[in-house]
């Protein structure tokens, strides 16, 4: 089994040369003994407690995958719960609903065709990575020598449609307008989910790539500007009130407003804020480090309380559930909410995007337009060999300003500041820039660019 396949948040790579049948047997046995052994004694009696759910995307290779995983899970005894095709955060759900000590969803998310793998979920739907678990399954799966066995463990099929549609639906406000929307379902799982879901709405849905037959028209990565190009050109077009982007396993999403304009998603959690504020005074929201600073002076604005944490959807999740925070946004197009098990949903941001705009008939664009306060160079990449000694040489070139190693390093001055953090796979550092002025913004990159070397196209 390739080990490069295990990641800090989840386990890709490409099919089959390094994730086939066989590295699926061995997650499955090897999730299934790690998740089992972290169940507390009053646990074990709970009917599905011993339990684990698997469900998988649409890629072509995701049944053949899921089907060994299971076979793994059922060798070491455990039961399984299969909960079919569906959108990553119906796994959250299912792991709550069905009282399951975790499970796996069966995808790629936003690569490509030729890519598959697992993400893994614990207990109430906690995520496991590499300092949660991931690790530690890893080492289990590389020591097993064979994928023989059948064990006694037995599979269930199990249909969660209707009971994951009232969840989602729950936070919908009846009165919603009659907006008319576009939703590019990426050729992935939102192609069939928003059907199911929002089909039956008093909106007007156009919907773009529904079809989910493991091929893309694009990549199903809604972070790339030009895979929302067919996006923009149908909302303006259509002249419809918004549109939707989602990635190809939907838990995460992009807005684009009615003049094709991409709403960034810090700006979109800024948005959402006086929204949860509103009937949850006083309440927590979570945003990830990079976000613009208009992020929390909206929260503070609005009489909540912000909270900054490191990138990654782990460290989102653990901060929500130990700040007991009501919303949380992230720049990867994750947003996760208190009511959803502290998890990101992506039918769950469209029902309160949906919400939001039914409360009054002000463009999105006019809403936005007051949070574009800042100037900000998105994230930019620089090949770096020897990362801890640039950041160093940064830390020392600024040192003048304010300085936290939260997530790399942040540096602040009083009309700009900085973020750079490595990444956990590759010999790059990742540079985030915010000004209070274009041209501010403009001299200060150039400057941080003459010591980290040219940026790279990643």
């Amino acid at each position: 089994m390739d080990a490069s396949i295990f990641k800090a948040y989840d386990i890709r790579g490409v099919y089959p040369d390094q994730v086939d049948e066989t590295a699926a047997w061995k997650i499955g046995h090897a999730t299934a003994q790690y998740l089992r052994s972290m169940l507390r004694g009053y646990d074990r009696g709970l009917a599905n407690a011993q339990c684990l759910c698997v469900g998988r995307d649409m890629r072509s290779h995701s049944p053949r995958l899921a089907r060994a995983l299971i076979e793994g899970m059922n060798a070491t005894g455990a039961n399984v719960i299969d909960i079919g095709m569906i959108d990553t955060p119906q796994m959250y759900f299912a792991i709550n609903h069905l009282g399951t000590c975790g499970g796996v969803q069966v995808t790629a998310s936003h690569n490509p065709a030729k890519y598959n793998g697992f993400k893994i979920s614990g207990r109430e739907a906690k995520p496991v990575g590499a300092d949660t678990g991931l690790k530690d399954i890893k080492h289990i799966a590389s020591s097993l020598l064979h994928t023989r066995g059948k064990g006694d463990g037995v599979v269930e099929h199990c249909d969660l449609t209707a009971a994951y549609k009232l969840h989602v639906l729950k936070f919908l406000n009846p009165n919603i307008r009659p907006l008319k929307i576009v939703v590019d379902a990426s050729n992935g799982m939102a192609g069939k989910m928003v059907p199911l879901l929002f089909g039956d709405l008093a909106i007007e849905l156009i919907g773009l790539n529904f079809d989910y037959t493991g091929e893309f028209v694009h990549d199903p990565n809604p972070l790339i500007e030009a895979n929302l190009e067919e996006l923009k050109r149908t909302v303006m077009e259509e002249v419809a009130d918004v549109g939707i982007c989602f990635d190809g396993d939907a838990d995460r999403l992009i807005v684009v407003d009615e003049k094709g304009q991409t709403i960034g998603c810090d700006l979109f959690t800024a948005l959402m804020t006086p929204y949860f504020l509103r009937d949850n005074p006083k309440s927590t929201i979570v945003y990830d480090l990079r976000s613009s600073h208009v992020v929390q002076e909206e929260i503070l604005k609005n009489g909540g309380i912000p909270r900054r944490e490191r990138v990654g959807h782990a460290y989102m999740k653990k901060t929500l559930r130990d700040s007991h925070a009501i919303f949380g946004g992230e720049l990867s197009g994750h947003f996760y909410y208190r009511d959803n098990f502290y998890a990101d949903s992506g039918m769950i941001t469209l029902v309160h995007l949906l919400n939001l705009m039914s409360e009054s008939e002000v463009p999105l664009s006019d809403r936005i337009r007051p949070l574009q306060r800042y100037w900000s160079s998105g994230e930019v990449n620089f090949e770096v060999e020897d990362k801890e000694a640039v950041m160093k040489d940064l830390t020392r070139h600024f040192s003048q300003g304010q300085f936290d190693d939260l997530d790399g390093i942040t540096i602040q001055f009083r009309d700009w500041w900085f973020n750079v953090r490595p990444s956990n796979t590759e010999p790059l550092l990742r540079l985030n820039v915010e000004a209070n002025n274009p041209t501010l913004l403009q001299q200060v990159f150039n400057e941080i660019k003459d010591i980290l070397g040219a940026p790279v196209d990643h």
